[in-house]
């Protein structure tokens, strides 16, 4: 069964290539864009590398960079075709290139289209990986002596200003963490021994936070230290004033940050796959249209140009049977290869 089919008269089928060739070299501009954004996000995902407890998010990036690639030379043959289809006698010598070309074009737009997806789908990945990274990253916080640490207090310090959060949920999670080195702590006053003792892994644990966490906007000088007790600071009330340091996470900052620009990342990428569709619609249209004049002598004649020649699942068969039929080749002479057993002399 044929899928939609359709009536081309000359000026039509020279119309669609002129207007196809303009379209293909505007898709290959939107793949260079596609590449562009890729590279965009893979950037600024090295950014944070170090609060990214995995690197799975990079599959998103790595997929854009594919596809971005992968429609340059797709569009550019595309436009070769538009040109030679003006010449019905330069036509033919691409008549061996389009199936693979239209299977490989089909499997890198599906790609493309897969890499919106995940854009949107990997929240859970992302904010698991931020939690974890997070963790480590305030539990180091105080390691600057350490070799492949010594940087992580001016990162976290760096991340928390410039997205003007405070810890991996919030501000109390570094009440948790030993995050003032023991170099400068002096274990000659009581009650740095007091603290220390009274904690069961003999870590110094203060309701504290990093001076990082102040938020410059606040009228009040920052009280970043004593933040549960009222009675340190003069008119000050834990449960009912407004603390001047920041009371969001980092962890939710970094997710709304890398998932707002993912998402703005997606919009653009499936306008591109969009057009990416039109073009191999009008470019197949194009093809059984002129496969028609093939071997006429006036080659000015109305032909017809249809989509698929037969049904959809009859057409993905077509091109999946060489596959399997190769994949099961081998597999049968690999099995060959293993049973045989050495000659005995």
């Amino acid at each position: 069964m044929v899928v939609m089919k359709m009536k081309f008269p000359f000026q039509k089928r020279v119309k669609l290539a002129q207007g196809l060739w303009l379209l293909s070299w505007c898709a290959t501009v939107a793949g260079a864009t596609t590449f562009s954004l890729g590279c965009l996000l893979k950037t600024e995902l090295r950014r944070r590398s170090e609060v990214m407890d995995n690197s799975d998010i990079h599959i998103v990036p790595n997929t854009l960079m594919i596809v971005g690639l992968a429609s340059l030379g797709i569009n550019y043959f595309a436009s070769k075709i538009c040109q030679d289809a003006l010449d019905a006698g330069r036509f033919p010598r691409w008549k061996n290139f389009l199936k693979p070309y239209f299977a490989v074009s089909c499997f890198f737009t599906v790609l493309m289209l897969l890499a919106v997806i995940m854009s949107y789908a990997m929240k859970g990945s992302l904010e698991s990986s931020l939690k974890a990274g997070l963790r480590n990253g305030i539990r180091f916080y105080k390691d600057t002596d350490t070799p492949g640490r010594c940087f992580q207090k001016q990162n976290i310090d760096r991340l928390q200003m410039e997205f003007q959060c405070c810890g991996n949920n919030d501000f109390r999670d570094w009440f948790e963490v030993q995050w003032i080195s023991n170099r400068y702590l002096d274990f000659s006053s009581k009650e740095v021994k007091d603290r220390i003792k009274s904690n069961v892994d003999g870590r110094y644990l203060v309701d504290g936070v990093p001076f990082s966490c102040c938020n410059p906007s606040s009228p009040r000088p920052c009280i970043q230290y004593h933040l549960t007790n009222n009675s340190a600071h003069y008119n000050y009330d834990y449960q009912t004033e407004e603390l001047n340091i920041y009371l969001r996470g980092c962890r939710e900052a970094l997710v709304n940050y890398y998932m707002g620009l993912m998402n703005t990342i997606g919009v653009g990428v499936l306008s591109v796959f969009l057009l990416q569709g039109s073009v191999l619609v009008s470019l197949r249209f194009l093809q059984t249209s002129m496969e028609a004049v093939a071997g006429e002598e006036n080659t000015e004649i109305e032909t017809e140009g249809y989509l698929l020649e037969k049904g959809v699942k009859e057409t993905i068969m077509e091109y999946l049977d060489p596959v399997l039929t190769f994949l099961l080749l081998k597999n049968q002479v690999e099995e060959g290869t293993t049973g045989e057993t050495p000659a005995t002399t």
